[in-house]
């Protein structure tokens, strides 16, 4: 008898095939294979690939916090407190790792925590959210996780059953992060796409919301409203005004609003105002609306990426609703502790008077002059390149640069079985080795074209290739124009 195959593409789970995640897509496939043709001699027109697909600050040069490498050091070995030959730990620092310790089974972060996470983070979490909203905030309503899209892919697991036998759809921006599509393709949830308005600096439009909702409610129950908060990839802030008609919408539609929340850290020329603080100080009956509102260690000034930490706030979930998130969380056990600590290390960080203060906020400092140069350089950039539109950074680690790429050369794309804005990018890729994510993967609107790339390189890294995108986009409109 032949041997078949269990698992195959007609009978394996079917919402898996579906999922799309651009950031780690084809263009990368290409760029690692370009990385080894220029290992083993090949020639090529460039030197080196620069990788600008993803915000991997650490892997792009940024250091890290030697507050929090100091407090996961001692956390994972803590007979170095006590080594003679390691004198000169901060006091602040073993103090830490005492209280983490303390909170650890058996004073390891090698046992397991608590499923929503250890009761000292979750209660330092609350300490920072009330301090930032001026709104009491409650350790129960917090639940830990191995980075923001582990929590968020917890949360839109709650919406996954029909509703008056329609089936549910959640509401994401278009440009958005591909988690969302991604997740909802896995979860088998429909997808309602609202449009941010690009000629308004990614403004979102209460009338495109209305359209979206309103369409998708022809066939679905929408359930939920996803924000994101400084913007990915566009990397606006909303106004404190957008957002209150935002939370008006939600409220006359019975939406669950999501808010992420995640580059909140990253912002360097407007405030930050979280959903959560809008909501109370609109008063009732706004501020007893649910929401869910992500935070992560990955980005910010810690960008502790690798290490898998972020955290939800799930807020005024009905008691049922709870215990059920509860349940599911059980079920993964915890996230990583060590993840945990370097949370504990972000919400309370090293505070005036402490002896790691100096360091730490000369650190933290450089970080933002960094990200505030970057982000200047590329919107001037960016806006100097005839044919090329940008819109401020506001807070993000990106850039979402709009392309006008010729007929002729989305035709070829067309013969090629790619999206213009594949074609391109693929092309910027083999020419001059810089690695950008096409706009298609974000989703933009119709006719529009853009591709994504970090900002965060050294920077005479990021000037090469700023110049080398110049130099490619003069030469692509001079073959395809």
């Amino acid at each position: 008898m032949k041997l078949e195959k269990c698992i195959t593409e007609k009978n394996v789970n079917q919402n898996m095939l579906n999922i799309k995640y651009a950031v780690r897509g084809p263009i990368l496939e290409r760029a690692v294979q370009i990385e080894r043709e220029i290992e083993k001699g090949v020639e090529k027109r460039f030197a080196r690939v620069v990788r600008a697909n993803i915000g991997d600050c650490h892997a792009l040069g940024q250091p890290p916090i030697t507050f929090i490498r100091q407090v996961l050091a001692l956390a994972a070995c803590p007979s170095l407190m006590c080594s003679p030959d390691i004198p000169d730990i901060p006091a602040d620092v073993k103090e830490r790792v005492r209280e983490l310790l303390e909170d650890c089974t058996k004073g390891s972060v090698g046992s397991y925590s608590p499923s929503n996470g250890l009761s000292l983070v979750r209660r330092r979490v609350a300490e920072y959210l009330t301090a930032r909203d001026g709104v009491a905030a409650s350790s129960d309503d917090i639940y830990l996780g191995s980075g923001a899209s582990d929590v968020i892919k917890a949360v839109l697991s709650l919406f996954v059953q029909d509703v008056d036998g329609k089936p549910p759809a959640v509401m994401i921006p278009i440009p958005q992060y591909p988690l969302f599509s991604g997740t909802l393709s896995e979860l088998g949830l429909r997808q309602a796409n609202y449009y941010l308005d690009e000629e308004h600096g990614w403004a979102l439009q209460v009338q495109e919301l209305e359209r979206s909702w309103r369409e998708a409610s022809q066939d679905c129950h929408v359930r939920a409203l996803v924000v994101i908060n400084p913007g990915n990839p566009t990397g606006q802030v909303l106004t404190r005004e957008n957002m209150e008609d935002i939370i008006r919408f939600a409220y006359e539609h019975q939406l669950f609003i999501m808010a992420d929340e995640v580059y909140q850290e990253n912002i360097i020329s407007k405030p930050f105002h979280s959903f959560k603080k809008v909501m109370h100080e609109m008063g009732a009956p706004y501020s007893s609306m649910e929401l869910a509102s992500f935070v992560t260690c990955s980005k910010g000034w810690a960008a502790e990426c690798g290490l898998r930490a972020g955290f939800v706030e799930a807020a005024r979930l009905q008691r049922g609703v709870r215990a059920a998130l509860t349940a599911a969380r059980a079920v993964a056990q915890c996230p990583s502790v060590l993840g945990q600590c370097v949370l504990d290390c972000v919400m309370k960080p090293p505070a005036p008077g402490e002896p790691s203060y100096p360091q730490f906020i000369r650190e933290k400092q450089a970080t933002y002059r960094t990200l505030t140069e970057r982000a200047g350089t590329a919107y001037r950039e960016f806006n100097s390149i005839p044919g090329y539109s940008c819109n401020t950074i506001d807070g993000s680690m990106f850039a979402f640069p709009r392309v006008e790429l010729p007929e002729r050369a989305q035709l070829v794309a067309a013969e090629l079985g790619l999206k213009p804005d594949e074609f391109y990018c693929l092309r910027l890729l083999e020419e001059t080795g810089v690695c950008v994510v096409p706009g298609s993967g974000f989703g933009q609107l119709p006719g529009t074209f853009h591709f994504r790339t970090t900002i965060l390189h050294p920077r005479d890294e990021f000037q090469h290739m700023m110049d080398s995108i110049r130099t490619f986009h003069t030469a692509f409109l001079d073959k395809y124009s």
